[in-house]
């Protein structure tokens, strides 16, 4: 069964232009950009794609082509051990992008799976290295992107070195809200997209601790817990756990 969803171009009478006209414009690629750099910009990303709920974006051994910038919902990236167990390496939402995984192997080392019903602009990596070599703000905002991703796997290294599991609940929670926040949301109210048992994978813990910390984390009055609907109470104290200062 093939799970990979069908592109489908943009069409002209629906987006006059895909980049400039962005409401994430500020959170992807096109950061600071004039308008004649995203006209531009707007003729690479010719395709949007849709990936509903549980289908694969890319899987492991795919040849990799283009980036993927997430337009709406939500995703994660897994890659899979040799006993078969599934190992979450990240969640990507809106205005984050996908893919950067196959750049140096030219084929994808993990899978990308979406989690609700989600979009995706697609940007051929050919024709953004030219765009690059063009453009010197377009090369240098790609350069950060990929720092940030480098950052981002040195800080899931240090959760799962040093922490314990609430400092790393507390970290996921806050990190999650932050993101959120930049995209227009609720600092302290949202739905997770993902399962306690994917949190677990990803912080490295059982699905019962995960469950405990966020039982406890209810008891101390630091959330508000209903199912997947999470309402933060008190974001101090969760950062208060992460500086390590709390017992």
């Amino acid at each position: 069964m093939n799970n990979h969803a069908p592109v489908v171009p943009i069409r002209a009478a629906e987006f006059k232009v895909a980049c400039s006209n962005c409401n994430l414009r500020e959170l992807c690629l096109p950061v600071g950009f004039s308008e004649r750099e995203l006209d531009r910009l707007d003729s690479l990303v010719a395709t949007r794609r849709t990936v509903h709920r549980g289908e694969s974006l890319f899987r492991t051994g795919d040849s990799f082509e283009s980036l993927y910038a997430v337009r709406t919902g939500f995703f994660k990236t897994r890659v899979s051990s040799e006993d078969g167990r599934d190992q979450v390496t990240g969640f990507q939402m809106a205005g984050e992008l996908l893919g950067l995984d196959g750049i140096g192997s030219d084929h994808h080392t993990c899978d990308a799976v979406a989690l609700e019903d989600s979009q995706v602009c697609v940007i051929p990596y050919g024709q953004l290295e030219y765009l690059s070599r063009e453009f010197t703000d377009l090369q240098r905002q790609f350069h950060k992107i990929m720092s940030r991703e480098i950052v981002r796997d040195h800080g899931v290294m240090l959760l799962l070195g040093s922490m314990r599991a609430e400092e790393r609940l507390a970290a996921f929670l806050l990190n999650l809200t932050n993101r959120l926040q930049a995209r227009g949301f609720s600092p302290s109210s949202l739905v997770l997209r993902m399962t306690r048992e994917e949190i677990g994978t990803y912080l490295g813990l059982k699905l019962e601790t995960v469950s405990r910390c966020f039982s406890k984390f209810q008891e101390d009055g630091i959330l508000q817990v209903k199912q997947r609907q999470i309402q933060v109470l008190d974001p101090a104290a969760l950062q208060k756990l992460v500086n390590g200062s709390a017992c």
